[in-house]
């Protein structure tokens, strides 16, 4: 069975007859739409997605910092850049 990563679920059938009560009732969490009892989207508010790609591109960045933490360095003066 697969797991329902989402604190509020509903069916596709609900979600269409009540799209505004489904939202309001969610708040600004994660509903996962279940298709047949199994998951087969995750609706998010604005809020949420926009929090969510801020926090992809402070990891991406935090790679890149750690792949360059060892590289090679070169040494240059402000003055002359």
């Amino acid at each position: 069975m697969q797991s329902v990563l989402a604190p509020f679920s509903t069916s596709i059938s609900e979600l269409k007859r009540n799209f505004s009560a489904v939202i309001k009732q969610a708040d600004d969490e994660a509903v996962a739409i279940l298709n047949h009892n199994r998951p087969e989207a995750y609706l998010l508010s604005a809020k949420h997605y926009e929090q969510l790609l801020s926090y992809l591109e402070d990891l991406e960045d935090e790679k890149l910092v750690r792949e360059r933490a060892n590289g090679k360095f070169i040494e240059v003066n402000l003055d002359d850049l």
